[in-house]
């Protein structure tokens, strides 16, 4: 397979992810796992629902997505990465999502990441990360968080130049990780609403 070069222009973002834990890029099911300690799940729509059926539907949970992309990057810049896997068995297209390119056309290729899960599976494939850096403005992703919403993208998440927090939206929340847990938990209780079920139980059992 022939693999594109990596845009110089994120050599900083890959300095810092490779200082960080863990050393490479998250996959949307390790954020849990790597930042506990400062991590925090929002639901996106009331109920725990997962998937919007209608604009009003979506207006809500752009308006959850938006409110803590706000809190957490609301008068700085952002790195938007949008997540892509490639085919081996097409070697000469190495990404086919083609409904991410256009979702993300500023986006260049940040890293390709094997991820060692896969390691010892032959057919396993390389994930790619496109990132571009800009001023956070409400709306400025709105359509990359539709699309995660309908679980339409391989993935993407937002992180501010200095790598201390992090939104990865998907189809029913997002998860993010803030700073430090003291950040962390000002967050949740502001939002303890969009809290899932089990996580408003915890918290109300950790502030008896």
């Amino acid at each position: 397979m022939t693999t594109p070069d990596a845009d110089p222009a994120h050599e900083r973002l890959t300095r810092l992810w490779r200082a960080a834990k863990p050393p490479g890029p998250l996959l949307p099911w390790d954020v849990k796992r790597a930042y506990h300690e400062r991590w925090v799940r929002f639901h996106s729509l009331p109920q725990s629902k997962r998937y919007p059926e209608d604009e009003s539907e979506y207006a809500v949970l752009l308006d959850r997505y938006n409110t803590v992309l706000d809190e957490l990057f609301g008068g700085g810049e952002v790195y938007v990465v949008t997540i892509d896997w490639a085919d081996p068995a097409e070697p000469t297209q190495w990404s086919h999502h083609l409904h991410r390119a256009a979702l993300h056309p500023q986006g260049t290729l940040w890293m390709t990441w094997d991820d060692p899960d896969d390691a010892d599976d032959p057919d396993a494939t390389p994930w790619y990360f496109h990132a571009d850096r800009r001023p956070w403005r409400r709306g400025c992703a709105d359509p990359l968080l539709r699309a995660a919403a309908d679980d339409a993208l391989p993935g993407v998440f937002f992180t501010d130049p200095g790598l201390t927090r992090i939104h990865y939206p998907y189809e029913g929340g997002a998860d993010v990780v803030l700073a430090t847990p003291a950040e962390r938990d000002r967050l949740r209780d502001r939002h303890r609403g969009w809290l899932p079920g089990r996580q408003i139980v915890e918290v109300s059992m950790t502030k008896r």
